[in-house]
């Protein structure tokens, strides 16, 4: 019961996110999208620019931030090049990769252009 019940936490906080980017103005593009290279939580737009979201949930925003691994970032990264490779730009489309941490409280914290770091 224990994976049923992570996965429903898992689809909760990507709903959260989903909402919190929507209400500063922003619109969502694609929930869970899939590729060959992966899978993308949420993508948003904010004008011109495409913005990948990593949702991570645990009991707190330190764990979640844990779980994201160097291998997920490079399928993360891969799957994002094969979605702007439709958009009118390309590769060039302004874009940026973002995490959301949510913890066991339903507490967000956005980490904007987490993998520049």
């Amino acid at each position: 019961m224990g994976g049923l019940v992570s996965y429903r936490a898992g689809l909760a906080a990507e709903a959260s996110v989903a909402r919190l980017y929507e209400r500063q103005g922003r619109k969502i593009a694609a929930t869970r999208w899939r590729s060959m290279a992966g899978e993308i939580d949420l993508i948003a737009r904010d004008g011109a620019e495409v913005i990948f979201i990593e949702v991570k949930q645990s009991r707190t925003h330190a764990e979640a931030a844990e779980h994201l691994t160097a291998f997920q970032q490079a399928r993360i990264t891969a799957s994002a090049s094969l979605f702007l490779a439709d958009e009118a730009m390309g590769q060039d489309t302004p874009a940026r990769f973002d995490v959301a941490l949510v913890d066991g409280q339903g507490r967000i914290e956005i980490i904007e252009n987490a993998f520049a770091a």
